[in-house]
């Protein structure tokens, strides 16, 4: 095998991992790309609050508080809008509810009027997770799932660290510009997924009756999902400390605002940098590993946290250290999520699973700051690695239990629907039939391997 130079071989491995999905799958990771490119208000809206508008940290704090509960309501609500009117219309509807209420955010005034867009942009902006997560299950085959979602994720990271470095110039202008902007790459998007991606909700005999067959109480009842959700909720809570604490933290140590954003800013520099190869590295690899590692080292990664001191150079090792663990985590939950779903209920399953992140979001700055306010950092970031310890263990029982169900499974072969992707008109669904999926459901938690074969049956967590 003649010897190929580095740059050969990158060049390689990015074809070969941007490869084989489907056109649809690329024009929703170009306005995803597009949408976060424009998400500045996020970002920038504690301290738009606290500066530009003169408000309190503890106002600017329950502003984002209402703007977590909007999500969580949207987790739940979108997702069974997801499966009952379609993913298209529930995401494009979501969009362009998110661009008229960033716009008039910008322009509210008050403190009640505030709270009140604020919790609408949440309640919109969070609507589209759902269905962005179920068209990627539907369009993508099996065996690719991971790879798309850790695309899709990239794409997140690309756009959010790009806006978040224009926004800070852009805001010496003004903010109103950047809710301007923000409302029109949203707007943007919107336009993107109504004109490039068909309806993608599998065809089947209870969404033709217009009835689904799996309710949103039967999702809740579902103890293996739970308990996916519940480990993924304890991870969320940690990672949540990133945004919040953390920096609270550092100010505390003496770091300055120069070094945070450095520091910070390092976490979406690996992930764009690393995402891609590490995506590579972990096909075939076995699915519960990945999750144990992964929350090792999220947990471990905030809890070296306790040891950096004033060191900047320290801190910054622990973000390497918890990102890596974020990057094996992203897509190899969202495959899992996508596995446990049934065709027809993958709205209310994706739903459910983003409720965790936004109940993290609601609850982790009010715990995390408790304990570091009362106890100290060092019981906050020893906090965070016991829960990744936690929830590492809890991945070895789930993937267990879920081993020992699919055994028997093992020789049996899994139909698969085939994916057309020569217009997108013909694209009708894909990944498993509904069927498939409800009498492997002892299997379905979850392949032990993180890319598997289509004919293979699944097994492990």
């Amino acid at each position: 095998m003649p010897h190929l130079s580095v740059p050969t071989r990158v060049a390689r491995a990015v074809t070969e991992a941007l490869s084989g999905l489907p056109r649809q799958f690329w024009w929703l990771w170009t306005s995803t790309l597009i949408n976060k490119l424009g998400a500045f208000v996020v970002t920038f809206l504690a301290l738009y609050l606290t500066t530009e508008r003169g408000y309190s940290a503890s106002y600017a704090g329950l502003v984002a508080s209402l703007f977590g509960l909007g999500s969580a309501i949207a987790s739940i609500g979108a997702g069974v809008l997801t499966d009952r009117i379609g993913r298209r219309p529930t995401l494009v509807a979501a969009q362009l509810g998110t661009a008229l209420f960033t716009a008039v955010l910008g322009f509210a005034d008050g403190q009640v009027a505030i709270a009140v867009v604020a919790f609408l942009v949440g309640l919109c902006n969070n609507a589209t997770r759902p269905a962005t997560s179920a068209i990627i299950a539907d369009i993508v085959p099996a065996e690719d799932r991971v790879r798309a979602y850790a695309l899709n994720y990239w794409a997140i990271n690309i756009g959010f660290g790009l806006s978040a470095a224009a926004a800070g110039l852009i805001a010496t202008h003004g903010y109103l510009t950047l809710f301007v902007l923000d409302a029109i790459s949203t707007l943007i998007c919107a336009v993107v997924i109504f004109v490039r991606i068909p309806e993608t909700r599998p065809d089947t005999p209870a969404a033709q009756a217009g009835k689904p067959a799996i309710g949103l109480g039967t999702v809740f009842r579902d103890g293996r999902f739970m308990a996916v959700v519940g480990l993924n909720l304890l991870l969320a809570l940690v990672a949540q400390q990133g945004s919040t604490m953390l920096a609270v933290d550092m100010g505390r140590a003496g770091i300055t605002a120069t070094q945070y954003g450095l520091v910070i800013g390092l976490n979406g520099l690996l992930i764009v940098v690393l995402q891609i190869p590490l995506t590579r590295w972990m096909e075939g690899r076995d699915r519960t590993a990945l999750l144990i590692a992964s929350a090792l080292f999220i947990g471990w990664g905030f809890g070296l946290t306790a040891l950096a001191g004033s060191s900047a150079w320290f801190y910054a090792f622990t973000v390497a250290v918890w990102t890596i663990g974020e990057i094996l985590n992203a897509p190899t939950m969202m495959g899992l999520v996508a596995e446990l779903s049934p065709a027809e209920a993958r709205g209310r399953y994706q739903g459910v699973y983003s409720l965790s992140w936004s109940l993290a979001s609601f609850l982790a700055p009010a715990v995390g700051g408790v304990l570091l306010e009362r106890a100290g950092s060092g019981a906050l970031w020893g906090a965070c690695a016991a829960c990744g310890t936690v929830a590492a263990a809890g991945y070895v029982l789930l993937g267990r239990r879920t081993g020992a169900a699919a055994a028997p499974a093992v020789t049996v072969p899994v139909v698969t629907v085939p994916v057309v992707t020569a217009t997108p008109a013909a694209v009708t669904g894909a990944g498993t039939e509904p069927e498939v999926v409800a009498s492997g459901r002892a299997a379905s938690g979850a392949l032990r391997k993180a890319d598997a074969a289509p004919e293979q049956a699944p097994t492990g967590c």
